[in-house]
């Protein structure tokens, strides 16, 4: 996800603080990995830097300063062009588990043993997912279905595996 592009569309709707820019996608986008302040205010400097933001005004207040920010026209511009953008398929054939399955059995260890015990690790967290789309919001609902179809392609990819590994125990001892 870019951070700085999702911190501009949230600017759109008007001028934020820092901390109600964070506090905003926290809400909308970062129920599972929240931002950081630091994060939110380095994001911030650079998108300045870059003359997609502005600072809209300076208040004092019982700390440091709080600056509000205002998207620029070339922001809005950056904004459309990112959401136009189709995002790059991830093929995942650099898969870690599937050099764990090789590496088990090229060291005879228990691949079918470990495609197992991931299976019951995926299965736990489809579980986990499915309650918390059952209790949250539609956001929730959306984000949890694309968790749990990629989940069950991995669960596809494993009963597929453990059907092959005699096979290809066979082809990686060559």
């Amino acid at each position: 996800m870019s951070i700085g592009h999702t911190l501009l569309g949230l600017l759109e709707s008007g001028p934020r603080h820092g901390y109600d820019l964070k506090r905003a996608f926290d809400e909308k986008f970062g129920h599972d990995r929240p931002l950081h302040y630091g994060q939110v205010y380095s994001t911030m400097s650079r998108l300045l830097k870059n003359g997609l933001v502005v600072v809209d005004g300076i208040e004092a207040g019982g700390g440091p300063e709080r600056k509000r920010y205002a998207i620029t026209e070339a922001g809005i511009t950056d904004v459309a062009q990112w959401l136009t953008t189709p995002e790059k398929p991830e093929p995942y054939l650099q898969s870690t588990l599937y050099t764990k399955v090789v590496l088990a059995l090229l060291t005879g260890r228990g691949a079918a043993e470990l495609l197992d015990t991931q299976r019951a690790e995926h299965l736990r967290l489809m579980r986990e997912l499915t309650r918390r789309k059952k209790d949250g919001d539609l956001a929730d609902q959306l984000i949890c279905d694309h968790a749990l179809f990629h989940l069950e392609a991995d669960l596809r990819w494993l009963e597929l595996t453990a059907a092959r590994l005699d096979r290809l125990a066979e082809e990686i001892s060559r």
